[in-house]
């Protein structure tokens, strides 16, 4: 490989914009393409890259396939890379089962989820490339504080809790099975259960040398917005064709410890993202969104109409938690680094195939356990 790592982005909507921000030195993203002709030669124009019209026409110019297209194109973007030697970047979720939900039951998907992955991880390990899973999560400097804490102190975690929610996605397919995977559970319970699954493993590495792994799950989702007493005011995304807009699961661990994570689209007032660690010797509050560094008051929207405060607010009327740097604050620019970092000096990221794998089976077992009205599940290894 040359000195310069050369990139190739798949996808260009809000996730390829903060990637193509958030690479350091020594990364060039050379194409971008897209499903979309007119997406991927707007997204190309925009940031002086080549587009391409297929993954695969751009192969033969990059070292790294960065993966932001809606999940239900992953695993085939994924193993297109495996086969041409590349290394993978990959956004959340991993991958998932894409058939209709209301013909398949959450047995058959779940089955059919863990066949995939373990073709993945063969391939990956074969091919003898590094993947980098891009759960930001992970990367947060709340969370990399309290990885320090842990190792540090050989900390034994009891119990975490978790949640992402806000008032829907910026996706416009989101919300159809098909193409997601599923709603809340998977696609917002992702991130915090991602961030959660992480520190486990490292307290298992710090402790006894080996990671400590997810190993049942109880689980139930809802449909809040199509309830018949739903009183829709406007303020709250209600468009989902036949997926989950709320999901809570509580994961039991191979040492009998516990993590409660919820997800919902139930929320008003930007994105609310937290996870909170109690543990043998210390108690941490992981603040993800907001961060509460800068709050801007604004009495009149047109004021700050173009200037961008905070993902996913209603209004930017009143006090707004700003955000300054999300790049830091989100855990993208040292997400990315570290996976670069990986690719120059040949080791593993923070957040590789095995979290991505574990992360994955769990959210399947949650949706397996929710459709027996949260029976617990065993967790496939």
């Amino acid at each position: 490989m040359s000195k310069r790592i050369r990139v190739g982005l798949a996808g260009t909507g809000f996730a390829g914009k903060f990637h193509i921000e958030n690479y350091g030195e020594g990364v060039e993203v050379v194409g971008v393409t897209s499903a979309r002709a007119e997406s991927r030669e707007a997204f190309a124009a925009e940031h002086g890259l080549k587009a391409y019209e297929t993954v695969e026409a751009m192969l033969d110019d990059i070292d790294v396939l960065d993966i932001c297209t809606p999940p239900s194109s992953h695993f085939e973007y994924m193993m297109t890379a495996v086969r041409a030697g590349k290394h993978i970047v990959v956004e959340k979720p991993l991958t998932g089962f894409f058939g209709d939900p209301a013909v398949t039951g959450k047995e058959a998907m779940l089955k059919a989820v863990r066949e995939q992955v373990q073709e993945l991880r063969e391939a990956v390990e074969k091919a003898g490339i590094v993947f980098g899973y891009a759960e930001n999560f992970v990367y947060a400097p709340s969370i990399q504080k309290e990885r320090e804490i842990v190792e540090k102190t050989r900390a034994q975690i009891l119990r975490m809790v978790g949640e992402e929610s806000h008032n829907g996605s910026h996706s416009p397919v989101y919300g159809i099975w098909s193409v997601q995977g599923g709603g809340s559970l998977l696609c917002k319970g992702c991130h915090p259960l991602g961030a959660i699954l992480y520190l486990k493993r490292k307290e298992g590495i710090a402790r006894t040398g080996r990671p400590i792994r997810p190993a049942a799950v109880s689980a139930r989702t809802h449909t809040i917005t199509k309830l018949d007493g739903f009183e829709d005011k406007g303020f709250l995304r209600t468009s989902y064709k036949d997926t989950e807009d709320y999901g809570f699961l509580h994961v039991v661990f191979e040492d009998g410890t516990v993590a409660d994570v919820t997800a919902s689209e139930l929320v008003l007032g930007g994105i609310y993202d937290f996870v909170e660690v109690f543990a043998n010797n210390h108690r941490t509050r992981c603040r993800i969104s907001p961060v509460n560094v800068v709050d801007v008051y604004n009495p009149r929207h047109e004021q700050l109409q173009d200037v961008y405060l905070v993902e996913k607010i209603s209004t930017n009327e009143g006090w707004i938690p700003a955000s300054p740097e999300e790049g830091w604050s989100l855990g993208y620019g040292p997400e990315l680094r570290d996976f670069v970092k990986a690719i120059r000096g040949g080791g593993r990221p923070e957040s590789d195939l095995d979290l991505a794998i574990d992360i994955t089976v769990t959210l399947y077992a949650a949706y397996l356990s929710a459709e027996m009205a949260g029976a617990e599940t065993r967790i496939p290894a």
